[in-house]
């Protein structure tokens, strides 16, 4: 669990971190989706493999009813993911996706937004797309009121000297080929599918940006806490 809380994994490397056998990870994760506490979401680098997440919301909400089903005088307050403290020291992150026209850019955005930018936030793709998708910039000035439509995509080649404290894939893809970067900054996945391939009939393309950020979001506010105490829990590369 604690390993999932930072960032989304496959049941084989989560077998090789915790250093147990496949198919034991693989049991436990099985009851732990049926119980709603775990999320998959098939890889769009390797479709036969899925990756892993923990839901935080859920699982905060069963921790809070297992103290109060203990005892009364242990029931646990739910405050929500929390936000930055204004004293926390300096920290850069940075956001990568393939295309770096949706995903990547509204978590850069919602997390600038979130910590009034006292974060050093950047993103950027693998191969970058000429312009940022316009439905995303669309979703984020209506649902979020934040304007990035004078920002354009760039190359993860243009940041590979840059230093960062904290690097977060949204994209299977380009998890996979994601350069290194000075100091080994530690990594997290969210296996966040892209809003423009998931767009189906039934599911009109505002709304899959719309979902699409709105996850992003909820990371977003749950990546706060670590950012403010960066020894509590450690992101695995």
């Amino acid at each position: 669990m604690i390993e999932l809380a930072t960032s989304d994994y496959r049941v084989r490397e989560l077998a090789q971190l915790i250093q147990q056998p496949q198919n034991l990870v693989s049991y436990h994760l099985r009851r732990l989706r049926e119980e709603g506490l775990v999320d998959a979401g098939r890889s769009s680098f390797d479709g036969r493999d899925s990756y892993y997440r923990l839901n935080l919301d859920r699982y905060g909400r069963a921790l809070a009813a297992a103290g109060a089903a203990v005892h009364p005088a242990v029931r646990l307050e739910m405050t929500g993911p929390g936000t930055l403290p204004d004293q926390s020291p300096p920290v850069a992150v940075l956001f990568a996706c393939t295309g770096n026209s949706a995903r990547s850019p509204i978590a850069e955005a919602l997390l600038r937004r979130q910590t009034a930018g006292r974060v050093d936030v950047a993103s950027a793709g693998s191969h970058p797309k000429p312009r940022l998708h316009p439905i995303a910039v669309q979703v984020l000035r209506e649902e979020y009121d934040i304007d990035i439509g004078r920002q354009s995509p760039r190359s993860l080649d243009t940041l590979t000297g840059r230093r960062f404290d904290h690097v977060i894939t949204l994209c299977d893809k380009v998890r996979e080929i994601c350069p290194e970067f000075p100091h080994h900054p530690p990594r997290a996945q969210w296996s966040i599918p892209d809003p423009e391939i998931t767009d189906r009939p039934g599911n009109p393309g505002y709304q899959a940006f719309r979902n699409t950020a709105a996850e992003i979001n909820a990371r977003v506010l749950h990546l706060l806490p670590i950012l403010a105490h960066p020894t509590h829990l450690e992101v695995r590369p």
